[in-house]
């Protein structure tokens, strides 16, 4: 009864059940090749330990840029081009140290880095009264009277019941975000956030950090989660701990990157686009496998099994290698900006990959609810592959911007239970991406194109 149900299904989006047996078929065929011939394993390989970490306006992100480039023309891409555009040079400078101080003058060294785009404290760095808090109402209570002249410590983990850890992170992230700024407000002249990690260890996680101008700058930084939890305990028992660090980042002036776009031309309506895409662009503190090298090999793959095995896409597919997503989003306005003014395209779709490369479980998308539901009768060809729900809402940071265009928005969703132990810190490194699974994402990014494609939206 299920297989009859599915079958109607197809055949009232216009579906024969032969059609279905033929797309059955070429996923085999697009699965075994990727399994089999896959280069994308390799060029992570190469990406990770022959550039490096990519921060944007860095020397290894513009190496990143042309390696890429190299890449999509070696993997066969009809035409392979770069996007200009400026984005921020913020530099991490001298590696940062703190200590914890107690009044008896015994010190502890903490596990920091500063925070993406945080000011610095200058060679002499910061020493001051270090307080905690672990909400925004909590500093807002102590106003100026609890807070100025002081470090303040956002002291909120991330919450261990969300099995989505993403949501967990979103509830975390505005610390990291907002709360150097809400310090400051108050006349705090330092901020430190808990790293935004699932588990205790040892590693601090940075991330960018959003100056409000109404509020004097201060210097950011993040603690390991092990060492938060050090700090807060002293805290506890202790009066008055004051802390050191020092951080010697700086923001210099803008500097000239680049997109860079591999395109596969469609056959019959070269004018509709489908984008998909990873930023190449990374934090500084590690490789950047899982966050994004992982989703910038997983997009290039299209176009090497699409050459391999001869497929001839109906619309224009587009491999879009983001710059400038961690800490200015600077490539993906530039490319939808660039798109808005293409007046004879229609980007009808695009697909992003920025969440690890672990296993693949589901798509997330941002669509119309005729559109969704159309999607949807497309599980059952994917759960042979491990993914087992089309969502609603999803897409990415770098590709939201093409949305006001009417785009559908798609984003990869693997499962997410490790992507924070790695995510913005050192161990983000490419022994910890696993080969099989990160084929597994590449074809299931394959398989949705494909029937995007063959089908339209």
């Amino acid at each position: 009864m299920r297989t009859i149900k599915v079958v109607m299904a197809f055949c009232l989006l216009g579906f024969s059940a032969n059609a279905q047996n033929k797309d059955s078929a070429m996923f085999k065929r697009i699965a075994d090749d990727i399994f089999t011939n896959s280069k994308a394993y390799d060029n992570l390989r190469f990406l990770c330990k022959q550039v490096g970490p990519r921060l944007s306006g860095s020397p290894q992100a513009e190496k990143s840029v042309k390696e890429t480039f190299r890449m999509m023309k070696e993997l066969g891409a009809d035409t392979v081009y770069l996007q200009e555009c400026m984005v921020p040079h913020w530099v991490r400078g001298a590696k940062e140290s703190a200590l914890l101080v107690d009044d008896k003058g015994t010190t502890f060294s903490l596990n920091i880095c500063a925070l993406g785009n945080s000011v610095g404290t200058g060679k002499k760095g910061l020493k001051a009264e270090v307080i905690e808090v672990r909400s925004f109402a909590e500093l807002d209570a102590l106003g100026e009277k609890g807070v100025k002249g002081k470090i303040v410590f956002y002291n909120f983990p991330m919450n261990p019941t969300n099995v989505e850890t993403f949501r967990s992170y979103g509830e975390a992230g505005q610390f990291r975000g907002r709360g150097p700024s809400m310090a400051a407000k108050y006349g705090a002249v330092g901020a430190m956030v808990r790293s935004l990690a699932s588990n205790i260890d040892d590693y601090p996680h940075t991330g960018t950090t959003t100056y409000n101008d109404s509020f004097p700058k201060i210097p950011a930084i993040a603690v390991s989660t092990r060492h938060a939890e050090y700090v807060s305990a002293e805290l506890k028992k202790k009066k008055g701990l004051q802390m050191y660090f020092r951080t010697e980042c700086e923001m210099l002036p803008d500097v000239k990157s680049h997109n860079v776009i591999g395109e596969i031309r469609g056959t019959e309506f070269p004018n509709e686009v489908i984008t998909v895409g990873g930023h190449l662009d990374s934090w500084d503190l590690a490789e950047g496998a899982h966050d994004d090298g992982a989703g910038c090999v997983q997009s290039m793959e299209i176009i090497r099994v699409y050459k391999k095995l001869g497929i001839k896409p109906k619309r224009t597919i587009r491999v879009v290698m983001f710059m400038n997503e961690e800490n200015g989003l600077r490539g993906g306005r530039k490319y939808a900006e660039v798109a808005t003014a293409e007046k004879n395209k229609k980007f009808i779709f695009a697909l992003e990959s920025d969440a690890g490369g672990f296993t693949p479980r589901a798509f997330g998308f941002t669509a119309e609810e005729p559109v969704l539901n159309k999607l949807r009768n497309w599980v059952p060809l994917f759960k042979p592959y491990g993914v087992y729900e089309f969502s609603a809402g999803g897409g990415g940071a770098d590709i939201g911007p093409l949305r006001p265009l009417g785009t559908t928005l798609a984003g990869l969703r693997p499962d997410s239970q490790r992507y924070f132990d790695h995510h913005h810190a050192a161990n983000d490194t490419f022994e910890m991406v696993s080969k099989r699974e990160l084929e597994l994402g590449a074809i299931n990014m394959v398989l949705l194109l494909y029937v995007v494609d063959q089908y339209g939206l």
